[in-house]
């Protein structure tokens, strides 16, 4: 069974189609494969056990709050700051972009938020100081993916239940890895820079006055991320309930920039709605395929050899259980 896993798994990536329906269609065609039951039937019921978790609540609001911060114009004095502060370096805005990248991502919880940020505020300045472009936009694509190691991180959360792991101790966890992948970044582009001058373009300098002004566009990201991670740690909130109080600074933030409109309210939420309905297909999508791996689905044999063979917990399934109990009662009566 493992073997058909993985081949139905890698031929529907091949094909190109989304992971939210590579999950889904791999999980009907183990079913229809290896059970006698219509596990189709099952579908509503595993969504709404998917959907309904009070957890799965921080992850829009996580969401809306980078979304947010994307219109806040935060990213562009937040970028300055980090050329003031990083530019004398070989590779010179290149380390910009991975400071940025680390603080928008301490902020934001998203990758495609921080990338999409980012990349508005530092793609003009790639032809502007003559910087080598693979290298340039490697540099802001490899920062955005800190948006989804570095607290407050949606993947985190969808991992923690998931695997029924505690959210904060996840975000404990990521601080030194996040912070370490960020410098090895930024040492990357030092070296590449140092053994080809050519690709850190033309290096710019900075006084000590502009350095210390800069500081005060620093202040709004890390006021955010402390009271994000801070109310989490300190008990005062759930990371829901943290995830909420973000979203009421970036609106603050939003408003104290004068940049609070309908057309930003409208665009923030459509972004949110966008994404947070592409996550919630991947989450459903692996709690149905997780359903077919139970051992009240699947015979006994295929369902232990594939928990032995995928080196799983005991309790594997222990989030479809009641879906799966409620399904079958529900489908005796069916019958």
């Amino acid at each position: 069974m493992i073997n058909t896993t993985l081949g139905l798994f890698l031929l529907l990536f091949a094909a190109s189609i989304p992971v939210a329906a590579v999950l889904g269609l791999l999980g009907l065609a183990l079913g229809g494969l290896y059970s006698s039951l219509p596990i189709h039937r099952a579908i509503g019921e595993v969504a709404w056990g998917a959907g309904t978790d009070f957890i799965l609540f921080a992850v829009p609001l996580y969401i809306l709050m980078g979304e947010l911060l994307l219109r806040s114009g935060v990213a562009d004095r937040m970028y300055e700051a980090m050329r003031h502060w990083l530019s004398w370096l070989p590779g010179g805005l290149m380390h910009s972009n991975i400071g940025a990248c680390t603080m928008f991502a301490a902020t934001s919880g998203s990758s495609v938020a921080t990338a999409a940020t980012i990349g508005t505020v530092a793609l003009p300045q790639q032809k502007r100081h003559g910087y080598n472009e693979r290298l340039f936009l490697g540099s802001i694509a490899a920062g955005g993916t800190l948006g989804i190691l570095i607290p407050p991180s949606i993947n985190a959360i969808l991992y923690g239940y998931l695997a029924e792991v505690s959210v904060p101790q996840l975000y404990l966890a990521s601080f030194i890895p996040g912070f370490t992948l960020a410098a090895l970044f930024m040492l990357t582009i030092l070296i590449a820079c140092l053994l080809r001058p050519a690709w850190g373009g033309k290096r710019e300098t900075s006084s000590w006055h502009e350095r210390r002004a800069s500081l005060a566009h620093l202040v709004p990201p890390l006021f955010i991320f402390l009271l994000v991670i801070g109310s989490i740690y300190s008990g005062f909130a759930t990371p829901t309930e943290s995830a909420a109080l973000g979203v009421l600074a970036s609106l603050g933030l939003v408003a104290w920039n004068r940049r609070l409109s309908w057309k930003v309210m409208r665009e923030s939420f459509e972004g949110t709605m966008r994404t947070t309905a592409m996550v919630q297909l991947i989450v459903l999508g692996a709690f149905f395929l997780n359903f077919v791996f139970c051992p009240s689905v699947l015979p006994a044999p295929w369902s232990s050899s594939f928990a032995l063979s995928a080196g799983a917990r005991t309790g594997c399934c222990s989030r479809s259980s009641s879906s799966t109990s409620s399904w079958a009662a529900s489908w005796t009566r069916w019958r």
